[in-house]
């Protein structure tokens, strides 16, 4: 379920690791590099890490493709039973998300990543949420961590 709010429940974190980055086509790669390292020495099942690894492509990439200036910031989270990814950026514009039944263009080239994300972060019992507040937007995807 997509959601939008300006506060939420905080669960207790036993480990974080956070990036800053410029939006940038470079940065993509880099931090998908540094969420991997950070997923495998915490010691994530792959179904999680390849939930998280495609969640932090799809969203890194939409902030370059639609953020503008300003700097990303991208934090990886562990605690309570969940994992939790945030993509968080300077842009005022938030995300809209299909709705699952929708028809989708087959011919289309854009679009799907915030979806496909959801199915995927729903198929572990996780979700996909928006959080809005003065900086800009994050982009959370919060899954079980077993």
């Amino acid at each position: 379920m997509l959601t939008t709010t300006g506060t939420s429940v905080i669960p207790v974190i036993r480990r974080f690791v956070h990036w800053v980055a410029d939006p940038d086509v470079t940065s993509v790669p880099q931090v998908r590099a540094r969420v991997r390292a950070t997923l495998e020495a915490w010691s994530v099942p792959l179904d999680a890490a390849d939930v998280l690894l495609l969640a932090v492509s799809e969203l890194v990439g939409n902030v370059v493709r639609h953020a503008g200036a300003g700097r990303m910031r991208v934090g990886v989270a562990s605690g309570a039973g969940w994992l939790r990814l945030d993509v968080a950026d300077q842009g005022s514009g938030l995300p809209r998300l299909p709705a699952p039944r929708a028809e989708v263009d087959p011919e289309s080239e854009g679009g799907r990543g915030l979806l496909i994300v959801q199915l995927m972060a729903a198929e572990l019992g996780g979700e996909l949420s928006v959080v809005a507040h003065e900086f800009g937007k994050s982009v959370r995807v919060r899954i079980p961590a077993a």
